[in-house]
C-alpha cells in the first residue's frame, strides 16, 4: 500500500495541475477573507450586513471561508482518479496491481494525505489576510480555542472533499462529466434546495448543509449540530470511497 501511495504522489507531482488548483484555492480563500472583512459591519440598503469586525460571529464566519476552496480539492481528487481512464493508463495500472480495490484505496489515502498540507497552506492564507485586514480596521482576531476550532473544521472539510473527489471519479470515470456534474450539483442543485421552502428541510442532510453545520451557520437554514455535520460529511466521503472501490473492481476497463 505504501508503494501505491508513493506512486500516486509521483503521478500527482510530475504534473502542474496541483499547482494551479492549490494556487486557485489559496486565492479563493484569501479573496473571500478580504471580501468578508471589507463588508463586515456595512449595512446594505438599510438592511444589516455581515457581522462587524471584532464580534464572535464575524470571526466564526471569516475563519470558515477556507472551506469554500473545498471545490478545488474535490476537483483534485476527481482528476487523480479519472486521469487513469482519460489517458488510458488504467489498464497498465490494474495489470501492475491486479487487485483494483488496492489501487483505489491507495488513491484515497494518497489524496487524503496530500490534502492535509494543502489545507494547512490554504488556512494559513486565510488567517494571514484576516489578521492583516481586520487589524487595519482596528481589531485583529485572536487565535483562541474557538477560532482554532473553526479553522480545524474548515481544514477537515477540505480533506474530506478530496476523498469524495476520488470516489466521484471512480464512480463516473469521465473526467469532464465528473467535474461538470459536481459543479452543477454544488452551485445549482444545492442552492435550489436551500431556497425552496417546500424542500428546504432536506438541505441539512446534503454535503453543503453538512459543511455549513461544521463551519458557519450565518444566514443558513435549519442545520444539524456541528458534530452531526462532521459525521454526515465523513459518511459521504466513506460512501463515495466504498462505491467507487466496488465499481472499480466490478466494471471492465474501457
Amino acid at each position: 500500500m505504501t508503494r501505491l501511495v508513493r506512486a500516486e504522489w509521483t503521478k500527482l507531482f510530475t504534473t502542474r495541475v496541483w499547482i494551479g488548483l492549490l494556487l486557485g484555492a489559496c486565492v479563493l480563500a484569501g479573496g473571500f477573507s478580504a471580501l468578508f472583512t471589507g463588508l463586515a459591519g456595512v449595512s446594505q440598503n438599510g438592511q444589516p450586513g455581515l457581522p462587524a469586525v471584532g464580534t464572535s460571529d464575524y470571526e466564526q464566519l471569516v475563519f470558515s471561508v477556507g472551506a469554500n476552496a473545498s471545490v478545488l480539492l474535490l476537483i483534485l481528487g476527481i482528476i487523480g482518479m479519472t486521469q487513469e481512464y482519460r489517458h488510458r493508463t488504467a489498464t497498465p495500472t490494474f495489470l501492475t496491481t491486479p487487485r483494483r480495490g488496492n489501487v483505489v484505496i491507495g488513491k484515497l489515502l494518497a489524496y487524503a494525505l496530500v490534502a492535509v498540507p494543502f489545507a494547512l497552506l490554504i488556512l494559513a492564507v486565510n488567517v494571514l489576510v484576516v489578521e492583516i485586514y481586520a487589524g487595519a480596521r482596528g481589531d485583529a482576531p485572536a487565535l483562541n480555542a474557538d477560532n482554532l476550532q473553526t479553522l480545524g473544521a474548515a481544514g477537515l472539510v477540505l480533506v474530506v472533499f478530496s476523498v469524495i473527489g476520488v470516489g466521484v471519479g471512480a464512480l463516473l470515470r469521465n473526467q469532464v462529466g465528473a467535474i461538470v456534474g459536481s459543479l452543477v450539483y454544488l452551485y445549482v442543485v444545492e442552492p435550489i434546495v436551500s431556497s425552496i421552502s417546500a424542500i428546504q428541510p432536506a438541505y441539512k442532510w446534503l454535503p453543503g448543509g453538512a459543511v455549513q453545520a461544521i463551519t458557519s451557520d450565518f444566514q443558513a437554514p435549519d442545520l444539524l449540530e456541528p458534530w452531526q455535520g462532521v459525521l454526515l460529511l465523513l459518511g459521504y466521503g466513506l460512501v463515495a470511497a466504498l462505491l467507487g472501490t466496488f465499481l472499480a473492481v466490478r466494471r471492465d476497463v474501457v
